[in-house]
Formats: structure tokens, C-alpha cells, sequence
């Protein structure tokens, strides 16, 4: 192969659509944009216009309520943790939400650390997070470990 037969493979660049270029090409004087009307003028932007009638999303209620001050917990479940002290990535012994972050288990923090039951839990982990699910509590306790929830640093700071 030479450098002048360098070709790009069948289909992979598409020739522009080039309106306004005289009656030959097929979509001259319009555009293809018809004759009259709004949607033949520039700039138009009729996205749920309704004609002059109250649109739909104007005449229905608002409903609910967003929380400004809400908090986003990060999650992991208890057989991600277990998988990752098998892998030796995390000490059985002293489970925190820096040493979670720290693994790699957890991306980021957030406003703290949630761990969930999924998964089996064989061994007695030792596990200090912003939050857990009350099954996760109890798995956790079953395998002879313990899992102490803390509050949130936001909570903590008030």
C-alpha cells in the first residue's frame, strides 16, 4: 500500500447536504423547507408551543419538593468489602470510609459512606461508616464482626 491509495473504508464520510444552491441541486430556492409559514423563517424554535394555547406542561400542577440541603451518600455492599479484604486491599480488623476510598471500592466520599446487605459476609469485619442498612448491621454482627454507624460530618459540625 502506497501513500496515495490510503482510502477511508465504503460509507464512513457522508457528502454535506448543500441547500440553497440553485433548482439542479434538488433542494434549491426553499431548502426544503416548504413555502411560508413559521417553520420556513429563521430562527424558530416551537417545542412545545401549542399555537397560542396554555401548553400542556403549563396547565398541569406542580408537584413535590426538592430538598436543598439533601444528602448523597456514596454505597457499597458487604460482599464488595468482603471481596476486597480477600484480595488483601482492605484490613479486616479497621474498615473506615478513608481506608474504603483509599482501595478503590468507593470513588468519593460525598456526604458519607452507606453499606448495604449484599452479598455474604464469613468474616468478623470491624467497619466504621456514615450509614448502613439495619440487615447489613445484623449480617455483619451474625459473622462476629462489628458495624458502628457515625454521624454525618454535616450533622457532626451543627
Amino acid at each position: 500500500m502506497k501513500l496515495h491509495e490510503l482510502r477511508d473504508n465504503p460509507g464512513a464520510t457522508k457528502t454535506k447536504k448543500r441547500v440553497a444552491r440553485g433548482p439542479g441541486s434538488g433542494k434549491g430556492k426553499t431548502a426544503g423547507r416548504g413555502i411560508k409559514g413559521q417553520k420556513s423563517r429563521s430562527g424558530v424554535a416551537i417545542n412545545g408551543y401549542e399555537g397560542g394555547q396554555m401548553p400542556l406542561y403549563q396547565r398541569l400542577p406542580k408537584r413535590g419538593f426538592n430538598k436543598p440541603n439533601k444528602l448523597h451518600y456514596a454505597v457499597t455492599n458487604l460482599g464488595l468489602i468482603e471481596k476486597f479484604v480477600d484480595a488483601g486491599k482492605l484490613d479486616a480488623a479497621n474498615i473506615t470510609e478513608e481506608t474504603l476510598v483509599a482501595s478503590g471500592l468507593v470513588r468519593r466520599k460525598l456526604d458519607g459512606i452507606r453499606v448495604l446487605n449484599k452479598g455474604d459476609v464469613t468474616r468478623a469485619l470491624t467497619i466504621t461508616v456514615t450509614g448502613a442498612s439495619a440487615s447489613a448491621v445484623d449480617a455483619v454482627a451474625k459473622a462476629g464482626g462489628s458495624l458502628t454507624v457515625a454521624a454525618p460530618a454535616e450533622a457532626a459540625a451543627e
